[in-house]
């Protein structure tokens, strides 16, 4: 089919058909993971229009919301979703297999997430240039500034420094391992995933740091330890996903496989003591709920919610956790999602952005910072983030 009436087509099927199904002459209720792609959509008739761009840009978010798309096509049947991600992945590879606008040289961690997207259009299609870009990011990983112990920095620009959030762009190594036969990377994957749990873990909350500086030269790291001051949700979350996804691809027998486990089921116990009693939501900044400015964040939520639907399904913790991921799912829709007047669905209460150092205003990691910044609705983060963990409820509700 042609692009251009991809573009226009797309859009009119979500909008005008998707409102309803029918399966052997029975409506069937549209799911909430539809229902928010369809919103998603209809915003955004083109994916590298997410976030409102001009044009196409190679960034995590936009990865975050595809993978996310490429999830519902698998997890519906419904090619729709694989056609508008293709659109994404084709207005950013070149014919040579060259990522734009992407900087090879900056080192950025946040490069590779969507590098994850690839794997599907490749293994569909065969094309090369699927496979040249794949090879791209597993080559900036292999060259990534690491600290002492082998952990990568979050960017050349922040030095000797590892962030949560970080981690998640492990998952796309261990695919990649087990797709190509790269069995080099998974003692890499499990380093960077158990590393970073020593140096931010706090015994006493069961909680991870937002980041840890090796070199204790950052404002923001204690001079003890390295680690921020504070326990960002959404940091946490992006850790929990990690967790969870990169055992997809990492073969049982693989060294560490068993500490990953006994990883996500500390924090399962620990989230659920800083569920919030009333609404089954979690906070910005996830142990002070009851501090003023602090409020309840949506992809934080939401990838909470994914991480203990996944968890619960993959028999990684006990059913026993179910209970109160109901709680959450229901409160993320009370919460977070209102129903517009055109039909689509807004998600609220999303932090815009929150990172460590930098200029020109330096992010000190104390609570005043992380409740500071922008609060906005349909931000990437947590739509993506939505979708995907309304995919995994789903099918913990259908097992």
């Amino acid at each position: 089919m042609d692009k251009k009436m991809i573009k226009w087509i797309i859009p009119l099927l979500l909008i005008g058909g998707f409102i309803s199904c029918t399966n052997g002459g029975k409506e069937e209720k549209e799911t909430w993971s539809v229902k928010m792609a369809r919103s998603e959509i209809q915003r955004f008739p083109e994916p590298w229009m997410i976030e409102k761009a001009k044009k196409p840009r190679w960034g995590y978010t936009h990865g975050l919301v595809v993978k996310s798309m490429l999830e519902l096509w698998k997890h519906t049947g419904d090619s729709t979703y694989y056609e508008y991600a293709k659109i994404y992945a084709d207005s950013l590879i070149d014919e040579s297999g060259r990522i734009r606008t992407m900087n090879y040289l900056s080192f950025n961690i946040d490069n590779v997430n969507p590098g994850k997207i690839l794997f599907d259009f490749y293994e569909r299609t065969r094309d090369s240039r699927y496979k040249i870009a794949m090879d791209t990011l597993r080559k900036q990983m292999a060259e990534q500034p690491r600290t002492r112990e082998g952990g990568f920095w979050h960017k050349q620009r922040y030095p000797h420094q590892m962030w949560l959030d970080g981690i998640f762009m492990a998952p796309y190594l261990s695919q990649y391992g087990t797709v190509f036969g790269d069995t080099t990377v998974f003692a890499d994957v499990v380093n960077q995933i158990t590393l970073i749990a020593r140096k931010t873990y706090d015994p006493a909350t069961g909680l991870y740091y937002h980041g840890w500086d090796e070199s204790r030269e950052q404002a923001w790291a204690d001079k003890e330890t390295g680690c921020s001051p504070n326990f960002w949700s959404r940091s946490i979350g992006w850790y929990a996903a990690a967790l969870v996804d990169v055992l997809d691809y990492l073969p049982g027998k693989t060294a560490g496989r068993d500490t990953i486990l006994t990883l996500i089921n500390g924090l399962a116990a620990s989230l659920v003591k800083y569920q919030d009693p009333v609404t089954g939501v979690w906070y910005q900044v996830i142990d002070k709920g009851g501090s003023e400015g602090n409020y309840l964040e949506s992809s934080a939520t939401a990838l909470f919610v994914y991480f203990f639907s996944k968890a619960i399904r993959e028999g990684y913790i006990s059913t026993d956790y179910k209970t109160m991921t109901d709680r959450a799912f229901n409160g993320m829709l009370k919460e977070f999602i209102k129903e517009e007047q055109d039909g689509s669905y807004t998600i609220t209460n999303c932090c815009a952005v929150a990172g460590l150092g930098g200029e020109p205003v330096y992010r000190d990691g104390s609570y005043e910072y992380y409740i500071s910044e922008p609060v906005i609705e349909n931000d990437p983060k947590s739509v993506g983030s939505f979708i995907l963990a309304a995919i995994e409820y789903e099918k913990l509700n259908h097992k």
